[in-house]
């Protein structure tokens, strides 16, 4: 059965809302060998409209081994308002992401991943659909900006299965379902 793994991204202060305007500076040659070795180990991406619209903007043009394997990998997007993608090797889930997600779980051998902790990544996790959540922290405040835990969300226990930390001071928390 394939492993669901969720990986997101979050300052020091918990905004986690527009990585690309933050993550940057700390996303060196090490984090692009890890992202990588996890999408080569991976058959698809899972991603809500949101997310898909955030990465649509720029990953179809970006080249090199991170990108093109971004662009290659088969794309899952969960939305009751798209109908069609223009992204390469991406199709539309329109109904139940939750009965999609336990399909595609039995169905091939590759990891698949979420980016980021939208709304799919809390439905998922919130019917015991993810195997995996990996919390980097950036060493920076950002003041403002969309909180990763909203209230009102399910508690969840979790147990730690490993933290890493990188030369530009990232450490990623690595949780596993208690």
């Amino acid at each position: 059965m394939r492993k669901l793994r969720v990986g997101c991204l979050v300052t020091l202060d918990g905004v986690h809302g527009n990585p690309r305007s933050w993550a940057f500076p700390y996303f060196d040659a090490e984090a692009g060998e890890k992202s990588l070795a996890q999408l080569q180990r991976s058959d698809a991406m899972l991603m809500g409209r949101t997310t898909y619209e955030y990465f649509v903007q720029s990953w179809p043009n970006e080249t090199g081994p991170y990108p093109d394997r971004v662009n290659e990998i088969r794309k899952y997007v969960f939305s009751s308002t798209l109908t069609t993608t223009t992204w390469t090797n991406s199709v539309v889930v329109g109904d139940d992401p939750v009965g999609a997600v336990a399909e595609l779980k039995q169905q091939g051998d590759g990891d698949l991943v979420v980016y980021g902790f939208g709304r799919l990544a809390r439905t998922l996790l919130d019917h015991g659909l993810v195997d995996e959540l990996a919390v980097s922290v950036f060493p920076m405040l950002h003041g403002s900006g969309e909180p990763l835990f909203r209230p009102g969300s399910a508690p969840h226990h979790l147990d730690l299965a490993a933290v890493e930390r990188s030369a530009t001071g990232v450490v990623t928390l690595t949780y596993v379902p208690a």
